[in-house]
């Protein structure tokens, strides 16, 4: 007698069956198998970018900074561009410019101006 079909099928249920209702049996289980591991993988590459974009460290917002200038020097100008804060020095009569990252206020470049004797 054949199984119901809510009962499993086992390996030795397979050889009691014909020929072509093992292959569809075989064929089902195959399917389910690679539909599994598609599946699987799938719920794998959704978590694992949803842990990359957790973990992805975003910038600390910036708190109080004090930034040391040289002695004698003065601010002329600041500007902001391109997330950097840009503040122009006159340190003793040479022209300098500073720039720092506008998120965390860290310092990023300085460029000097100086004459040529």
């Amino acid at each position: 007698m054949f199984p119901r079909p809510s009962d499993p099928v086992s390996p030795d249920d397979l050889n009691k069956l014909p020929p072509d209702q093992a292959r569809v049996v075989q064929k089902l289980r195959r399917f389910s198998m690679v539909s599994g591991l598609i599946m699987a993988l799938g719920v794998a590459s959704i978590l694992g970018v949803i842990g990359y974009r957790m973990m992805r460290g975003k910038p600390g917002k910036a708190g109080d900074v004090t930034a040391t200038l040289p002695k004698g020097a003065r601010i002329v100008a600041t500007a902001v561009a391109d997330r950097l804060l840009v503040v122009t020095l006159d340190v003793g009569g040479a022209t300098e410019i500073r720039t720092y990252d506008l998120s965390t206020l860290a310092p990023t470049g300085r460029l000097t101006f100086a004459i040529a004797p």
